[in-house]
């Protein structure tokens, strides 16, 4: 049973950071310089468990007033195909709304724009490098359910 907890505490920060060092800095060749970065401080952390291992991680930050950016979303490897990237984007978006935000950003490596299309993201942006990875540039207008 998977379960999506947003973090509370030091300790499952760094496991935060130990599923996206394995996912992003040994799998994908990115600098860990550039994978943990300043943002990191302010942002909202979500861990997805399988049980009390942690598996998948994400992070949302507020980059202007009631728009937010979705970043550093990954699952490790033995998890992938599971569909834990739609849960774990289903807790991202639920935050944001109980937030009063009106929109979702995000930068999606390009092999994984069809997967955020089917959360019904939008491309905006030609295609660009980032840590010398093709992506390109997303977003979704949110829902306000609350007045």
């Amino acid at each position: 049973m998977y379960t999506v907890k947003m973090v509370q505490s030091n300790d499952e920060l760094e496991l935060a950071f130990s599923i996206r060092r394995k996912v992003f800095v040994e799998e994908q060749g990115v600098p860990v310089h550039l994978e943990l970065d300043e943002f990191d401080k302010t942002a909202v952390h979500f861990i997805v468990y399988d049980e009390d291992q942690a598996i998948a991680a994400a992070r949302l930050r507020e980059i202007e007033a009631k728009i937010g950016k979705v970043e550093r979303v990954c699952v490790l490897k033995p998890y992938r195909g599971n569909k834990l990237g739609v849960l774990i984007m289903k807790k991202v978006e639920e935050y944001a709304i109980e937030q009063n935000w009106k929109k979702l950003k995000l930068h999606a490596q390009s092999y994984a724009v069809p997967f955020y299309e089917k959360l019904d993201f939008v491309v905006t942006s030609p295609e660009f490098l980032d840590a010398n990875i093709p992506h390109r540039a997303m977003e979704k207008n949110l829902t306000i359910t609350n007045s």
